[in-house]
């Protein structure tokens, strides 16, 4: 079976700053992978090689089978990313959101308002379809912008710190929906800094400082690989050794 994600000997630089250094890895079709680091660790910069924002240094990168240098228009259609920024507006509804992004997609006027209708109860929304984005609470925004990602149901979905700023309810709120985008198929690459994200949502972790991933495998891997019961032991323990 052909990787969703295959990364090899990635390299990129901002000036005279080495921002990732021969990173190596792959995700399989289905999986949900983690890249923990701290801010600063090259997490965002992965994400935005992936999805074709910035062209990579040195190595290469496949995405669903295409080439994110050579194919860009490959992966992006077969994509989708739901950023740091929640990007919705706040003037229309969250079905009004949902309708104009899949017009802007290419769906007709009849399956766009029909797909909006499905990815709001989808996402637990149906209740609030028809109010004011502005009005939502923080974990119903990012509800929506994930939803928005799923107008063309993509093959990998990409998710950069998703739950950064939102409370502990909200955040284990999304955590649900991205554990069931996972069970139906959908393959799920996704930055945080949080361990306990990682750990409840995560197949694989690649643990990542200073541009280079210091250990990777399932979280009980991991922990078993430094002899600890946590995986903030995990991470303390290998950024430490790398720092050293």
């Amino acid at each position: 079976m052909q990787p969703a994600i295959e990364v090899r000997g990635l390299g990129k630089s901002f000036g005279h700053q080495r921002v990732l250094d021969g990173l190596d890895f792959t995700v399989q079709p289905g999986e949900v992978f983690a890249l923990l680091g701290v801010n600063g660790a090259g997490k965002t910069t992965i994400i935005n090689i992936l999805t074709t924002l910035i062209r990579p240094d040195e190595g290469t990168a496949l995405v669903a089978g295409c080439d994110v240098a050579l194919d860009p228009v490959g992966v992006t259609q077969r994509i989708a990313l739901t950023g740091q920024s929640v990007a919705v507006d706040d003037v229309l509804t969250g079905a009004e959101n949902l309708v104009m992004m899949g017009r802007l997609s290419g769906l007709g006027p009849a399956r766009a308002k029909a797909r909006a209708a499905e990815l709001l109860e989808r996402f637990a929304l149906t209740d609030a379809a028809n109010r004011r984005v502005g009005a939502y609470s923080g974990g119903m925004r990012r509800r929506l912008d994930l939803a928005l990602s799923f107008l063309v149901t993509p093959t990998v979905l990409f998710l950069d710190e998703p739950t950064t700023g939102l409370d502990t309810r909200s955040r284990r709120e999304l955590w649900a929906v991205i554990r069931s985008l996972a069970e139906a198929g959908t393959t799920v690459l996704l930055t945080t800094q949080y361990l306990e994200e990682a750990d409840q949502l995560a197949h694989r972790i690649a643990v990542l400082d200073g541009g280079r991933i210091v250990a990777s495998g399932t979280p009980d891997e991991l922990k078993a690989l430094v002899g600890v019961a946590t995986l903030d032991d995990v991470f303390l323990a290998l950024t430490d050794k790398e720092s050293a």
